[in-house]
């Protein structure tokens, strides 16, 4: 049964990246689910082949599954080329993909901050650039969701007797909470129809999380798809600019 609102998105295309586990994965189920076509993005073809497995018989001819790292221009420009030759384009873009890794700013590598950078910001950049254009040449309506984080908007100490391990990660989502907003502005200006939507989420319970951090209040992966499909099932006329998920009794 098709969730309440989202039947103007059946047989529309999303394109969900970083789709292969945590909250992309379980996103992608809910959007099949839900009667729309998915093309799933990732780094890992057989973690994506085993959750097309995984659907009912039913729906996986309405997923998609392609590689794609969204740091490569090329490889970007790749999966959007197929998407529009075999699909027409996409009208729902799901920026998910996102890395994480732990260190201080003062003395870790400078190479894996600029992956970092790449995928957690100019990925979203090239992703959103790509879906815009087809949908302003098409004249249709879209929406482009754009996973932030809580360190987005502000930053908690770390754990007492621990350094602070986020280094770069928060600035990347600092730039994305201004990229949303700029964007807003310019599909406006643009006289488009595209709705867009940042999801900032605390803790999530997916393998991007710090072990550390796992002994803490967690959201589930199920917690944040389900906003991000309240988000795309509201009215035409509704736009949720920013949407913040907190567990119970986090302590940031």
């Amino acid at each position: 049964m098709t969730a309440v609102g989202m039947e103007r998105w059946q047989n529309r295309v999303a394109v969900v990246t970083g789709a292969s586990s945590g909250i992309g994965a379980t996103l992608t189920r809910q959007l099949v689910a839900a009667g729309v076509i998915v093309v799933a993005l990732a780094r890992r073809v057989p973690r994506l082949e085993e959750l097309r497995e995984q659907l009912p018989d039913d729906q996986r001819s309405r997923l998609h599954i392609r590689q794609c790292d969204v740091t490569s221009v090329e490889s970007v420009e790749s999966a959007f080329d197929w998407i529009e030759t075999e699909l027409g384009g996409a009208d729902i873009l799901i920026n998910n993909a996102g890395k994480l890794e732990g260190g201080q700013l003062v003395t870790m590598s400078l190479d894996t901050m600029q992956q970092i950078l790449q995928t957690n910001v100019m990925g979203v950049v090239s992703c959103t650039q790509r879906v815009f254009q087809s949908l302003r040449k098409r004249k249709t309506p879209g929406h482009v969701v754009i996973m932030n984080s809580i360190v987005g908007h502000y930053l908690f100490n770390p754990l007492p007797g621990s350094l602070q391990e986020l280094n770069i990660y928060p600035a990347t989502k600092h730039a994305l909470t201004a990229i949303t907003e700029l964007l807003r502005q310019e599909f406006r200006d643009f006289k488009t129809h595209i709705k867009v939507t940042s999801i900032s989420p605390g803790l999530v319970d997916t393998e991007m999380v710090p072990q550390a951090y796992k002994r803490l209040p967690l959201l589930q992966p199920e917690d944040v798809a389900n906003a991000i499909m309240y988000a795309l099932a509201t009215p035409p006329h509704v736009q949720v600019h920013e949407l913040t998920l907190k567990p119970m009794g986090e302590p940031f």
